[in-house]
């Protein structure tokens, strides 16, 4: 596995990662399916340390910070490929955000947000440190309410 910061030839990889509306929406709530190149470059340029997972050439995973200031970085865009789920390529990448964050931006926590029906994502980021500390309401692309969790790690 390779991490590395995004580059422009990485783009179309990235919008094919999303293979579901659903999945689309876990990482990229305002976007609409499938996620097109232009949202993406236009997310790219809002946030920082946009960052890829490489395995043997293939880009498998993405992820960046939508806040990177007054002491918190939240990690946001995250997706993993479905093949490569469950082999440690979304550990790797969280735990270099997590790293960014606290090293580059020296931020005092790093947080996370996962739609309760991702419950993947649910059991996933406690193994990792991360633990809830708010819930918020949200519509989904079906126009049902879903709740919002955040999550935090303490640096």
């Amino acid at each position: 596995m390779y991490l590395r910061e995004v580059r422009n030839n990485d783009i179309p990889e990235i919008c094919k990662l999303p293979k579901t509306r659903e999945e689309l929406f876990y990482c990229f709530p305002s976007a609409v399916y499938p996620l097109s190149e232009d949202t993406l470059r236009q997310s790219i340029e809002t946030r920082s340390d946009s960052t890829v997972v490489e395995i043997e050439g293939r880009v498998v995973a993405f992820a960046n910070f939508y806040r990177w200031k007054d002491g918190l970085c939240s990690i946001g865009n995250v997706v993993v490929a479905s093949d490569v789920r469950g082999a440690g390529v979304g550990r790797c990448l969280i735990n270099h955000m997590v790293k960014l964050g606290f090293e580059k931006h020296h931020a005092k926590a790093v947080s996370v947000s996962c739609f309760n029906q991702n419950t993947a994502g649910l059991l996933f980021y406690p193994t990792l440190g991360f633990r809830p500390y708010d819930v918020e309401q949200r519509i989904d692309y079906n126009g049902n309410p879903v709740a919002l969790i955040h999550l935090r790690r303490q640096s």
